[in-house]
Order: C-alpha cells, then structure tokens, then sequence
C-alpha cells in the first residue's frame, strides 16, 4: 500500500515539473536545462529512486529520467520528498 501511495506522489511531483516546461506560449529553457542536467546527471551516476528505495523493476534508464525529473526541482524539494518516503518506510518497520 504505501509503493502506491509513494508513486501517486513522485507521479504527481513529475507531472508538476513537466507543467513547469511550457508557461503560457514560451518555453522556460531553465527549467528545461535543469531537467536536461538532472536527468543526464542520474543517468552517468545510476541514481534511480524508483529501483534503489522502491525496489521496483527497472526498464533501462526509465527510472534515471524520472529520477532526473524529480531532482531538477532542486534540493530542497528531493530533501523533502525522500523524508516523506523515509519516514513511510520507518513507520511501517516500528508497526512490524
């Protein structure tokens, strides 16, 4: 039950930032260089949220652009989301 919470978060957060690329009829190339960053980023390091703390099966590189994604939203952002996903996980350890 909480993978599928924790997805219905990182799938809103993604689509969040995806929204964030086009405001009105302009692109934002900021966003769309921090997206372009993050993902090359996660994907020279591996880092993949979605594979290393949800322990869900990896296409190739999918969860390294998603991962991207949520990153390009900045540190705070990640701190915030890995927090929630953290404290979900300790919560379900002390009830077992």
């Amino acid at each position: 039950m909480e993978k599928i919470i924790i997805i219905a978060i990182f799938t809103e957060a993604i689509w969040e930032t995806l929204k964030m690329i086009k405001k009105d009829k302009y692109f934002n190339i900021d966003r769309i260089g921090a997206i372009l960053v993050s993902v090359f980023m996660c994907i020279i390091f591996d880092f993949d949220i979605f594979s290393t703390y949800l322990g869900l099966t990896k296409i190739n590189y999918v969860g390294n652009i998603l991962t991207g994604i949520l990153v390009s939203r900045g540190s705070n952002f990640v701190h915030d989301i890995l927090g929630m996903v953290s404290s979900m996980y300790q919560s379900r350890k002390t009830a077992i």
